[in-house]
């Protein structure tokens, strides 16, 4: 501007172009550095089943070369598919991948986990490609964490922090936020010891006997304090869920929870069954915070679907007990979905996966419902549907229908039966409940009663006992599975 002095000119450009800069870093991407390690003597086991089979297969004289071959084939199958995952893993925190080492050994370094001449590998991939952080597939106990940032040129985050960060990222209520705050505390602690020369400093005063307590010592006592404070506050959540759950099972409603892997669909699945439009994202666990819908069955019944966080092999302990309060719906649960990603390679390891972490919830007992989700991605025909498993598309609406009959017949603490009733015609309200809540088979008119036939759960035809017909006994409308 006119007469304005040159000098403030070139102090205004040079904070605007400070601030555009700051902005810029804000959103870029940090650069990541990936590795994978595969302990070739501690191999994941093979399901019973899987074990099983091949030692059938295996009683044939011959058949040793062959299966050892298979079990090479899936290890590495079972590897490349666990890389996938991490890379995933990475992206949904927001990571770049600059690059992606893997090594494969006997057991692991007691003191970085990886060999030193892979070390020295990272260290110079990391330096050559201006990485912001090296992430590793692993869980890192607190000394070869110290001990790769010592020797890193960045910083150094291993499986169960990335998890948490992700996780910080998706919290959006109180409760969910509250949740990842105690596992991020309960992560830190044991790894305070030895960061930096801060750790050492004392602190004492005139008067006092001894030094005082170490740096260590006093950050120990304030998370300690913080994790006292948010298990009071998450306990807080608790009580009001119990509250909220007993006014609900004051009127029965039955309660079916969706489980499964990450990124399986079941957000899809879940707006396509109640059209809550949650969020669906292809990042994992975009769901976090847990949802409750109202859901009408065929038979006019009402559910409430609940949608969880979804799973993920290896998901760390801390998780699953931090998480309780929302992983509670599952507990409590009448009926699970455990809802299978159809397209993937790896199903039956990840339904392994789900089927541990729900035996931590003592929920594995629980009447399951197995849903084969998104078959529009696989080809025709080569999709194989066992009884009692249902396939369907979220994203298309396809097999819906079916899964909905498949929930209507499942619910066995309150059964569908079918009944008749008679009614004045002064009865309007009972004969509007009926039709609200079952489904009417028959309807005839004689004088001043009419005659209803009806399909629906028992304890709603309980409500109306006497005004049923007599000389017609109740049938259960469910046949028994064979």
């Amino acid at each position: 501007m006119p007469g304005q002095r040159p000098g403030l000119v070139a102090a205004q450009a040079e904070v605007s172009s400070a601030a555009r800069r700051r902005e810029a870093d804000r959103f870029r991407r940090e650069r990541a550095v990936l590795v994978a390690v595969e302990f070739t003597g501690e191999r994941r086991k093979l399901t019973a089943a899987v074990r099983q089979a091949r030692r059938a297969a295996e009683v044939s004289a011959g058949a040793n070369h062959e299966s050892s071959v298979a079990r090479s084939h899936e290890a590495d199958l079972d590897f490349e598919a666990s890389l996938a995952e991490f890379e995933e893993l990475a992206r949904s925190a927001g990571a770049e991948v600059a690059a992606t080492l893997v090594q494969r050994r006997a057991r692991p370094d007691a003191a970085t986990l990886v060999g030193q001449g892979k070390l020295d590998e990272i260290e110079g991939v990391a330096a050559s490609t201006d990485a912001d952080l090296v992430l590793f597939d692993h869980d890192l106990t607190p000394s070869q964490l110290r001990n790769l940032e010592a020797r890193l040129p960045c910083r150094v985050i291993d499986r169960t922090q990335l998890i948490l960060d992700i996780f910080a990222r998706h919290a959006r209520t109180r409760e969910g936020q509250l949740q990842v705050e105690l596992a991020q505390l309960q992560y830190q602690l044991p790894r305070l010891a030895g960061r930096g020369k801060a750790m050492s400093q004392l602190g004492g005063g005139i008067g006092t006997r001894g030094p005082g307590e170490t740096q260590l010592e006093t950050d120990r006592r304030k998370i300690n304090l913080r994790i006292d404070h948010v298990k009071g506050q998450l306990e807080s959540v608790r009580r009001v869920r119990r509250q909220q759950r007993q006014r609900r099972e004051a009127v029965p409603v039955p309660v079916v929870t969706l489980v499964g892997y990450t990124n399986a669909g079941k957000s899809t699945l879940f707006n396509a069954l109640t059209e809550a439009g949650v969020l669906e994202s292809s990042k994992m666990f975009a769901t976090l915070d847990p949802k409750l819908r109202q859901l009408t069955l065929p038979s006019r019944r009402k559910v409430l679907l609940s949608d969880t966080v979804g799973f993920i092999r290896n998901l760390p302990h801390t998780l699953v007990t931090s998480f309780r309060a929302t992983l509670e719906e599952v507990e409590r649960a009448e009926l699970l979905l455990h809802v299978r990603d159809a397209s993937s390679p790896m199903m039956d390891e990840q339904k392994a996966q789900v089927e541990r972490v729900l035996s931590e919830l003592d929920a594995a007992g629980k009447p399951i419902i197995e849903v084969l989700n998104k078959i529009d991605l696989v080809p025709e025909g080569t999709l194989k549907i066992r009884p009692g498993t249902v396939a369907v598309s979220g994203l298309k609406r396809q097999g819906l229908d079916e899964l909905l009959a498949a929930i209507d017949a499942a619910l066995v603490r309150d059964p569908l039966a079918e009944a008749t009733f008679r009614l004045p015609q002064s009865e309007g309200r009972v004969m509007a409940a009926l039709e609200a809540g079952a489904v009417v088979l028959e309807k005839r008119f004689a004088g001043n009663l009419a005659y209803v036939r009806v399909r629906g759960a028992a304890s709603l035809l309980d409500r109306f006992r006497s005004f049923r017909e007599r000389g017609v006994e109740e049938r259960s409308a469910v046949k028994k599975r064979p």
